[in-house]
């Protein structure tokens, strides 16, 4: 887009620029305030997205500049790519759920009667280890059902072990263009190769090994926890597991090789799962018909267990998350077009310099989601070394740890464990998790330092 970007008008001291940035305000001021209005994080996005594009339009004509549209498509082809490589890896997660491949784990963790600390230790090794693959969200709503599972309601247990899932979640995602959205989209920009993300996973241990060491010795010993029904894959749990991991492969040979964007491949590893999901429902369908399970349900209500369907898992995906994706992106996108991301830019990178500013990047995503942040970092495209690009994609990751609303992993984990694992509890913890997001920065200037 160079040439409607170079004449892209500073509109940020007129009636539309401003008009625009307080609608942004607003509109972020409420997904902020979802816990407590219950008003889902798309709607108010997306509206003010149509607004500030609406102003956008009107405050270029008066300036006599043309290309809002195509300005705007632009926007929608990145939104497009997030989209339906997001589509592809929920449809595998809700797949996963849905064949009971967590349900399996969790039993067989509940199952080896571990002590407490030994949980403590096994859920955040767990979920550092699966974010990377599955994402931070997924990974800690996982571990941290086991967590409630073996606590049964002891908060001196159950609170530190959610925090360190948080942050060896949050943590484990920092490295790996699966494990967060803002990883992702750093990926997908070309900013970083796929390979070069593993130049993180020593800093990112560090950062969540620090807070660890830290909470361990707040863990109880003797938590006491009950036998659990034991819970077996579904029929093709396996072979779900094998197409995600082939799917993965395929998405970052495709992009590594032939520099095609991921999402191809993603999709490419969807249509292969539809193409299972077609036969497993066959299978499952004649099997369900022979039991009679069409007779034994009550008119009315439906069946406990049906034949698997992959448009059901594609109906579960997380609708509110992508739909909030679109105008989070859109509304950066507007207030780019009106000049507030170069102005930004001249505050921040001109000014502080790009280390400076990427880890107080990592800082503002505790309070701010790291979406909008990193896609504004994105936008602006500072003249940056590999290593701080790759410090940017850490901190901005692993900020969200130092609260607990600061993450997707942290919100939900408190609607999990309500009650116990709480804003003020996390806050507690807050000094070393912000030892360790130091200690992980040091750890990537002393490691990568020929990446500066």
């Amino acid at each position: 887009m160079p040439d409607v970007q170079s004449i892209m008008p500073d509109l940020t001291a007129t009636t539309a620029g401003l008009v625009a940035v307080a609608i942004f305000v607003i509109a972020y001021g409420l997904v902020i305030a979802e816990e407590f209005t219950q008003l889902r994080k798309s709607k108010s996005v997306l509206a003010a997205a149509g607004i500030i594009w609406a102003l956008v339009a009107l405050g270029w004509r008066a300036h006599g500049r043309e290309g809002v549209a195509e300005l705007l498509r632009h926007n929608l082809l990145e939104y497009a790519e997030l989209l339906l490589f997001l589509l592809a890896a929920m449809t595998y997660v809700n797949t996963l759920e849905e064949r009971e491949v967590f349900g399996a784990l969790r039993s067989w963790l509940t199952a080896r009667r571990l002590g407490p600390r030994a949980v403590f230790w096994i859920t955040g090794g767990l979920a550092f280890v699966l974010s990377p693959v599955l994402d931070n969200l997924t990974t800690a709503l996982v571990m941290g059902a086991v967590a409630l599972a073996m606590g049964r309601g002891e908060s001196r247990f159950i609170a530190p072990t959610c925090i360190n899932i948080v942050v060896a979640a949050n943590a484990g995602g920092a490295f790996s263009p699966f494990g967060d959205i803002t990883t992702l989209m750093v990926w997908q920009k070309g900013h970083v190769t796929f390979f070069e993300f593993l130049d993180l996973l020593v800093p990112s241990l560090v950062n969540w090994l620090v807070p660890a060491a830290c909470m361990t010795l707040a863990v109880p010993r003797g938590t006491k926890h009950e036998d659990l029904e034991r819970v077996r894959f579904k029929p093709g749990g396996s072979v779900v597991i094998s197409l995600f991991a082939a799917t993965i492969a395929t998405t970052v040979s495709l992009h590594h090789f032939l520099d095609l964007p991921p999402f191809l491949g993603m999709t490419t590893g969807l249509g292969a799962l539809m193409l299972y999901g077609h036969f497993l429902r066959r299978a499952e369908l004649r099997e369900w018909r022979a039991r009679g399970s069409a007779i034994q349900t009550p008119p009315g209500l439906k069946p406990a267990t049906r034949p698997f369907d992959i448009f059901i898992s594609i109906k579960r995906v997380e609708w509110d998350t992508l739909m909030f994706f679109y105008g989070v992106i859109l509304c950066v996108g507007g207030l780019g077009a009106l000049g507030y991301l170069a102005v930004l830019s001249n505050t921040s990178y001109a000014a502080l310099g790009p280390s400076v500013t990427n880890i107080l990047v990592g800082i503002a995503s505790a309070v701010v989601d790291n979406i909008p942040i990193m896609f504004a970092v994105l936008s602006i495209a500072p003249e940056m070394s590999q290593g701080q690009w790759l410090l940017v994609t850490m901190t901005a990751g692993v900020g969200g740890s130092l609260l607990s609303i600061g993450s997707a992993a942290g919100v939900a984990l408190m609607g999990q464990a309500r009650g116990i694992y709480t804003f003020f509890a996390h806050l507690k913890w807050a000094w070393a998790i912000a030892l360790g997001y130091a200690a992980s920065i040091w750890a990537h200037f002393l490691i990568n330092a020929r990446l500066f």
